[in-house]
């Protein structure tokens, strides 16, 4: 018990014994008191990972993404269904082109970026290590520079060839994950975007890769048109060798002519041989002019402009998605801790395990001055209210403890679960409202191991509960007039065994019985159950026990070791006390 506190916001509630079959079905008013409850594992959770995002929002480096568009031009013929199926497959290829190492080496070259930094960085971050293990790629030491130093003047040129081509693999390799080509919806346009560290170099970059596209576009084309003239060209022999051959056996059978049917023939194949020579040669002529003058199928219809803002890291989306993750963490880690935590915080709790008839919840104040109120002084010799500070809310557990004297519970113990629970000044609290109402009433100060009662109303007394055992004459003399209508009985001194345990051997002085004739209601402050045998021993001989325990702070197992060795003892158990509840469960 600690003086230094006093208790309001009583409000007793009378809760049926638990159900023996299922589980209560959740409500909203659990949902809200998990809540309030719980509120600050979410909230610090919710922070942590919303700092965490806004560490790196502010850290990253800036990424920018511009955009060049193209339009290709499909070379296809054939039926309307064909003419589709040829489109998408003549633009997936393109888009391939567009990724090929080709294009993108040929960009590398244009702009040097072989010697950017961003490229060529020799340590990679983190990510882009983990990026590169979960996609396969293994990161092969750099090592070229330690053969190069250990190697032979002959060897020096070679080795330097062989790190040129890693690093410009290595910026190929990095433009391609800073890269990205795509179809805009079902069209012949494609987008070829580029991210860069600086607006003008994506745009750069945009830019250069749709031209060398253009120009590997063109290199193809021209390069085929070669090979198809290169074949046309032996074709035209071969037809310029058939057509001679035609002529010369039509010129010799026109000399002699000895059937017309024959001549017929010769001629139609001579003109037949002709023709196709004609048309082949024409074609060669095509194809050499393609040579020279080749057209691409694609055109860029918008080059990359400046992008306007950063395209990478979305500060917006990483703060939402922060924060979502933050709330769903925050909510499983309150729910795991909610699903473990068996200390008390709300009255069912105690209610439906230990079948009480009421659970009161008690909520910790303060008096206007800011300091805590003291117990009652002896030899006050004041009859009124203003004695003693009432407490708003402990009337309603009085109004309760009232109603269990008339079903003559008169001698009522307070047994708190640990030490510190308040059942001294819940003890004090209830006599006090008990005298103001009338009731002559008795506070005995039993507890042993910590007497908080008595050094704090009478500190100086001589005779105590202890000497009464010895000699109930005393009894006359050692209660002190507190108020009219309210007797204190401090504790005494102690020798060996304490008063409770005493009070139990039915062999002293004392009798409750007697004192029953006496007074309306009698309150016993006895130690906590925790820290002595005190409350097994005396709680036999009492009319009933009120069991205090400290929310937040005694669980639920200890408070149930307590009520049911108490019942195996033959005590009756009235009711329970949540002591120190915050406002806001007390509400």
């Amino acid at each position: 018990m600690t003086s230094s506190t006093i208790f309001s916001g009583v409000s007793p509630i009378s809760l049926p014994p638990a159900a023996t079959g299922g589980n209560s079905p959740l409500t909203l008013r659990d949902m809200l008191f998990f809540i309030r409850m719980r509120w600050m594992w979410i909230a610090a959770t919710t922070f942590a990972f919303l700092v965490l995002a806004g560490s790196y929002v502010l850290t990253a480096e800036p990424t920018f993404v511009a955009n060049t568009q193209l339009v290709i031009v499909p070379q296809v013929s054939g039926s309307e269904a064909q003419r589709a199926f040829a489109e998408d497959a003549f633009i997936e290829g393109q888009l391939e082109i567009a990724k090929s190492s080709d294009v993108v080496g040929g960009t590398v070259t244009a702009l040097g970026l072989d010697t950017d930094p961003d490229f060529v960085d020799q340590t990679p971050s983190l990510q882009d290590r983990a990026k590169n293990w979960l996609m396969g790629a293994s990161s092969e030491p750099d090592t070229a520079s330690q053969e190069a130093a250990g190697a032979g003047p002959r060897d020096t040129q070679p080795q330097q060839q062989i790190e040129d081509g890693r690093i410009r693999d290595r910026a190929i390799a990095t433009l391609l994950n800073m890269m990205g080509v795509r179809r805009i919806g079902s069209s012949t346009i494609i987008e070829i975007s580029a991210a860069a560290s600086t607006p003008q170099k994506a745009v750069d970059i945009a830019d250069t890769l749709a031209r060398q596209y253009i120009q590997k576009n063109i290199a193809m084309k021209a390069n085929a048109s070669r090979q198809y003239s290169e074949w046309l060209t032996r074709f035209v022999s071969e037809q310029q060798r058939g057509l001679a051959e035609a002529a010369s056996a039509l010129a010799s059978f026109t000399s002699n002519p000895r059937d017309q049917f024959k001549l017929a023939e010769l001629q139609s194949a001579t003109d037949a041989r002709r023709t196709l020579y004609e048309n082949t040669l024409n074609q060669l002529t095509e194809a050499k002019q393609r040579i020279t003058y080749p057209v691409s199928d694609a055109t860029i219809v918008s080059r990359a402009t400046l992008p306007l803002s950063k395209a990478r890291p979305r500060s917006t989306l990483i703060i939402a998605f922060a924060a979502a993750v933050g709330l769903g963490v925050g909510f499983a880690l309150a729910l795991i801790r909610h699903a473990g935590d068996r200390r008390i915080v709300r009255p069912n709790q105690i209610a439906d395990a230990g079948g009480l008839p009421f659970v009161t919840l008690l909520a910790t104040s303060r008096t206007s001055n800011g300091h805590s109120a003291r117990f009652l002084a002896a030899g006050t010799g004041s009859s009124t209210a203003a004695a003693y500070p009432v407490i708003p809310g402990m009337a309603e557990l009085s109004a309760t403890v009232v109603g269990l004297r008339r079903k003559r519970r008169v001698v009522i113990g307070i047994v708190a679960v640990n030490p510190g629970g308040g059942a001294s000044t819940i003890a004090c609290e209830l006599a006090v409202l008990s005298s103001i109402s009338g009731a002559q009433t008795l506070l005995i100060d039993a507890a042993a191991q910590k007497s908080s009662l008595s050094k704090s109303i009478a500190p100086h007394s001589s005779t105590g509960l202890v000497d009464v055992l010895d000699n109930g004459e005393l009894i006359r003399t050692a209660a002190l007039p507190l108020t009219p209508t309210l007797k204190f009985l401090p504790l005494g001194k102690v020798v060996a065994v304490s008063p409770a345990i005493r009070l139990s051997s039915r062999r002293t002085q004392l009798s409750f019985a007697e004192l029953k004739k006496e007074f309306d209601a009698i309150f016993v402050d006895i130690s906590a159950f925790s820290a002595s045998p005190d409350a097994n021993a005396i709680a036999p001989e009492l009319d009933g026990v009120l069991v205090v325990t400290s929310h937040g702070h005694t669980s639920i197992d200890d408070t149930m070791h307590v009520i049911e060795t108490l019942r195996n003892v033959g005590a009756e158990i009235l009711g329970a006390i949540i002591n120190h509840a915050p406002k806001r469960i007390e509400s």
